[in-house]
């Protein structure tokens, strides 16, 4: 996950009202055919595998069929295997604003043999990466980082950044006519429109986090358009974002206890403490410190809702237990004045905050999280002061990630456009594998068993870990769930579903 996407980290279908699917949501047929060709070659990925790229013209508006619009950049890989072949396979990587016309093809170092059944389909979703884009103004040269400051002081710093970004992008181009169609529900009837383009009666599908909650809302509005269907790690479909924000603080807090164990077991090497509790109190410190006065290391300056953001990154993953370690390490002995250059893993971070991909990754997050009412719809407070309650009144149980999950790091509170449809009501019979790791701290394992009951036909599949996503962490080098990856791969490739739910043994690394 990019640094940048934990700022939507929690997020899913949420506050999903009743109503009846309107006939908008029936299958659509593109207005144009796809004619393909080479894929941009800063793709290499695809490139590599031979994959070709094209264009799809689809409506702006499902409603007005044939009024303005827009571009939906698709690619493909035709399957190897064309005497077992299966159809079309697309995915969604999350985010929410993560492109994904190459993430399809990254599935086949985990699909093996069953990728070689499918036509590989990547597509990044309208607005962001190859599609038609949603740009906002320039935000401008960014703040002098202060020298000295408070929490307070922090979060007003938070709720400018945020009414500016919300005013940058409502004023931008034609951003007023596009924004009111980013929406969950759109995505779903693009990828439909996908499907007819190729010409099949059916789409597998696999995503992960955003991704997942995108695939239960296509099974809601196509559901016999629904082929082989998995959901990695999802969210609770009757939660309001601002409250799956808010819900991931104490799995949070959870998991540094977790790696405040392991480090202490590894006291000799990391010298943050002896005991869980005494490593914690190192984390505490940190963050206090910075509370008054940011930590100066390589040139800039760290306050401590960034160095918040850093802890939850590596938080996430139990395999980077040593990595959070020694980033604790470098950044403690910079805050007491000491020498310190960044550590491989803070050295990447601080890298990323300089690159342009902030910004776009920004842009994407913000035009999902901020006006999809089909994703979840909204719920989040008007009024800053709301936000600065619940931060404050976090610390007590929360004190490390509570001030993070409960701030406005999201410009929703001064979105100026909304979705001009009611959300997607999630309740059906559609057969669906899902997987979700029970130690799972940005989308928790109550959520999975939120959505699970509300897909009538699904099958969960849990792994006994604290990750992020569980099918194909081999391939991100991680740990790999062989259970977990074998009930994908057998779906996929033509298996039934399990029987029962399943929970996997679990895999090595860092507690």
């Amino acid at each position: 996950m990019r640094i940048t996407s934990l700022i939507a980290a929690g997020l899913g279908i949420g506050s999903l009202l009743a109503g009846a699917v309107p006939a908008a949501a029936q299958p659509v047929t593109p207005s144009a055919a796809l004619t393909w060709g080479p894929c941009p070659q800063a793709q290499k990925e695809l490139v590599e595998a031979g994959a070709e790229c094209a264009q799809l013209t689809v409506p702006l508006d499902y409603a007005d069929p044939g009024g303005r619009t827009i571009r939906i950049a698709v690619s493909r890989v035709k399957a190897k295997d064309r005497a077992h072949r299966r159809g079309i396979l697309l995915s969604n990587p999350g985010g929410p604003g993560g492109p994904g016309l190459a993430t399809t093809v990254g599935l086949r170092a985990t699909l093996k043999e069953v990728a070689d059944q499918y036509d590989l389909i990547g597509f990044d979703p309208r607005f962001l990466g190859g599609s038609t884009p949603v740009r906002c103004d320039p935000a401008g040269a960014p703040e002098r980082p202060r020298t000295t400051t408070s929490p307070r002081l922090d979060f007003e710093d938070s709720v400018r950044r945020s009414r500016s970004t919300a005013l940058r992008c409502a004023r931008h181009g034609d951003n007023a006519a596009l924004l009111p169609h980013a929406s969950s529900r759109n995505v779903a009837r693009d990828m439909d429109a996908i499907r007819a383009a190729l010409g099949e009666r059916k789409l597998s599908y696999y995503g992960v986090s955003y991704g997942a909650d995108l695939g239960a809302v296509y099974t809601q509005m196509f559901p016999r358009r629904a082929g082989r269907i998995v959901l990695d790690s999802s969210t609770d479909p009757d939660a309001t974002q601002y409250e799956l924000f808010r819900r991931a603080g104490r799995p949070l807090e959870e998991g540094l206890d977790e790696w405040a164990a392991w480090t202490a077991r590894h006291a000799g090497t990391y010298r943050l403490g002896r005991t869980g509790p005494e490593v914690r109190a190192t984390v505490r410190k940190l963050l206090d410190g910075a509370e008054r006065r940011p930590v100066a290391i390589d040139g800039t300056r760290l306050g401590a809702p960034l160095l918040r953001l850093f802890l939850r990154q590596f938080v996430q993953h139990q395999e980077d237990g040593a990595a959070l370690a020694r980033t604790v390490r470098t950044l403690t002995d910079a805050a007491a004045g000491k020498e310190a250059e960044p550590n491989p893993e803070l050295a990447g971070m601080l890298d990323f905050l300089d690159s342009p991909d902030v910004a776009d990754s920004m842009t994407g997050g913000a035009v999902f999280m901020c006006g999809d009412a089909g994703w979840p719809a909204g719920g989040w407070p008007r009024n800053p002061e709301t936000y600065w309650r619940n931060m404050e009144r976090s610390r007590g149980d929360q004190p490390v990630f509570g001030p993070l999950v409960n701030d406005m790091t999201a410009p929703c509170a001064f979105w100026r456009t909304t979705s001009r449809e009611p959300a997607v009501r999630i309740g059906n019979d559609v057969p669906v594998l899902m997987l979700q790791a029970r130690r799972d701290n940005n989308v928790p394992y109550d959520g999975a068993l939120a959505l699970h009951r509300k897909l009538r036909g699904s099958r969960l599949v849990t792994a006994d870990i604290r990750s992020h996503g569980v099918f194909g962490r081999g391939a991100e080098g991680r740990t790999a769930v062989p259970c977990a990856d074998r009930a994908v791969a057998g779906y996929l490739g033509g298996g039934a579903l399990p029987v029962t739910d399943v929970t996997c043994p679990a895999p090595g690394g860092t507690r």
